[in-house]
């Protein structure tokens, strides 16, 4: 048995690549890209560590290129899930039971994996499936999911860390076990790296998982599972399963091993497990645990005082950065008349250059969004918009017959309620309301109370006492608050990630705090002289 007191090595978050003309990165990525794209691949299920095939093959096709098939993967139904739980119950006995050192390391290694031999495989399937330019793959599909890797073992690592004072005459110790049960996590389409952190991030301390990816990141997902069954995962810790949400919700929920969910994705799907789980708490074993991130409706704020090149800069990326399907892109801004003018003609200089198209051109600044039932939903607010009569500022084009394609379009708003400026649409739409600047405090509520979400945020400022009042008042209308800078692109260990009213539990991924939900704490008292005699000082004769 290991007999050391291990330390982790303090991580550093992993060097975004430029992949700038001329450079080493940029060729390999070329070539992974054209490799992929010249063969089509078959991806199974993976339970208990093995493929796992059916009769019902899906085909897989670029958002925005729908005429070329990248490859199928296998479909399965409940029997699958039940599989899949089967395996993550069979291994958790032999996996909680290794000692963490070793867990870590399987960890640390796919990290590796990832940050070198596996980098550009990874970024061409993100490109490729999810219609991610280089820059947005890379800083996602890598960097990010390399700093979940390296930074949860180490957050696991202080975790276990976290010891309770004695006295003289006892020891007292804090035992951190896994959750009696399996967990269920449920990832979405737009991050690979979202992917690969949620069913790693509980499996690190000691749990085992079935893992239900979006159908429009398997393609992605299938690497990561690649990389890390090569890293030495054993069999059944992490079992990939590609049903129908409903398929595996109902089924998982179900099981009264079920111990935690998790989850991000849509509000609605959220709440329905939310609900789904309270309705069997009977059947449980454990109070299972929930952790999950919804979406957002977030704001853009601009003082009066604002440096209007950094404003509209934010916008543009802000809003419009990998089709504005994060769930902390830019959706509404509000802008004081003053600055309105010069913010508006930057803001329409910018667009004007921006190009949209498939990924294989890196002068695209802007690919297709996800898949058709995105493609409909968006373009139904862009048409409403329209007949509506508000002012389609810029863009409002789009064309569905070679991929999924969406110009960035402004909204002006004569109506701070107006549905753009309060529902939550996840594609590249963002609405402006105009304010008269004497309004300032009036438009902090506004910003407080159009939407039911509080993810992300940003106040634009000179004006310290602004900046001030702003945070203040938007208390609680932002997990992730910024300051003079577009509210995307949370790091992992710099800005920890959620939000909380409709956007989710808060349980900020990139930090301690989504780890530790994945664990029950066991406090141990020893005692060296226990006493043998059960009368006390007090009851003695005087």
């Amino acid at each position: 048995m290991p007999n050391g007191v291990f330390q982790i090595p303090i991580p550093q978050n992993e060097p975004i690549y430029s992949y700038a003309p001329g450079s080493p990165e940029r060729a390999e990525l070329k070539r992974a890209l054209d490799e992929a794209r010249s063969r089509q691949i078959e991806i199974p299920m993976i339970i208990n560590g093995k493929p796992v095939l059916t009769d019902k093959k899906i085909a897989i096709h670029p958002p925005h290129d729908l005429e070329h098939t990248l490859g199928y993967y296998f479909k399965g139904g409940k029997e699958v899930v039940e599989d899949a739980i089967a395996a993550a119950l069979d291994a958790r006995h032999a996996w909680q039971a290794m000692s963490w050192e070793q867990r870590a390391s399987i960890f640390l290694k796919a990290a590796d994996l990832l940050a070198g031999p596996y980098r550009q495989k990874m970024n061409a399937a993100t490109m490729l499936g999810q219609s991610k330019n280089p820059f947005q793959s890379e800083i996602d599909a890598v960097c990010e999911l390399v700093d979940f890797l390296r930074f949860n073992v180490y957050y696991m690592q202080e975790i276990y860390e976290l010891q309770p004072e004695s006295v003289d005459g006892l020891w007292n110790r804090m035992d951190y076990r896994p959750l009696e049960g399996f967990i269920l996590a449920v990832s979405p389409f737009n991050f690979t790296s979202i992917g690969g952190n949620l069913p790693t991030a509980p499996a690190m301390l000691g749990n085992t998982v079935v893992w239900k990816p979006a159908h429009t990141q398997i393609y992605s997902a299938h690497v990561f599972m690649e990389i890390l069954l090569e890293a030495g995962l054993p069999d059944g810790v992490i079992n990939m399963v590609f049903t129908e949400g409903a398929v595996t919700g109902n089924t998982c929920l179900e099981h009264p091993d079920f111990a935690g969910l998790h989850f991000t994705g849509s509000y609605g799907t959220f709440a329905y497990l939310w609900k789904k789980i309270g309705a069997n708490l009977d059947r449980y074993k454990v109070f299972p645990r929930i952790v999950g991130e919804t979406g957002g409706k977030d704001f853009i704020l601009v003082h009066p005082s604002a440096d209007v090149e950094a404003v509209a800069t934010a916008m543009v990326r802000g809003a419009f950065e990998y089709q504005g399907q994060k769930c902390s892109a830019a959706s509404r801004a509000y802008i004081p008349q003053s600055l309105w003018p010069a913010v508006k003609e930057l803001l329409i200089r910018d667009l004007k250059e921006i190009k949209v198209g498939p990924v294989e051109d890196f002068s695209n600044f802007m690919n297709a969004v996800i898949d058709e039932h995105a493609f409909k939903n968006i373009t139904s607010y862009i048409d409403r918009a329209k007949s509506d009569g508000q002012e389609i500022l810029f863009g409002g084009h789009y064309d569905s017959s070679k991929g999924y394609f969406i110009d960035p379009t402004v909204v002006v708003v004569n109506d701070p309620k107006y549905v753009t400026m309060e529902e939550e649409i996840f594609g590249p739409v963002l609405s402006v309301y105009v304010y008269p600047d004497a309004e300032w405090k009036e438009t902090l509520k506004l910003v407080d109370e159009t939407s039911p979400y509080g993810l992300t945020g940003a106040v634009f400022a000179q004006s310290r006492d602004a900046i001030i009042e702003a945070k203040e008042y938007l208390y609680q209308a932002a997990g992730n608050f910024y300051i003079n800078d577009k509210p995307t692109g949370a790091v992992v260990n710099q800005q920890p990630f959620g939000g909380a009213r409709k956007s989710g539990t808060n349980d900020k991924a990139g930090s301690m705090w989504n780890l530790i939900r994945w664990v029950s704490p066991r406090s141990m008292k020893e005692t060296f002289d226990p006493p043998k005699d059960f009368r006390y000082p007090f009851m003695e004769e005087e």
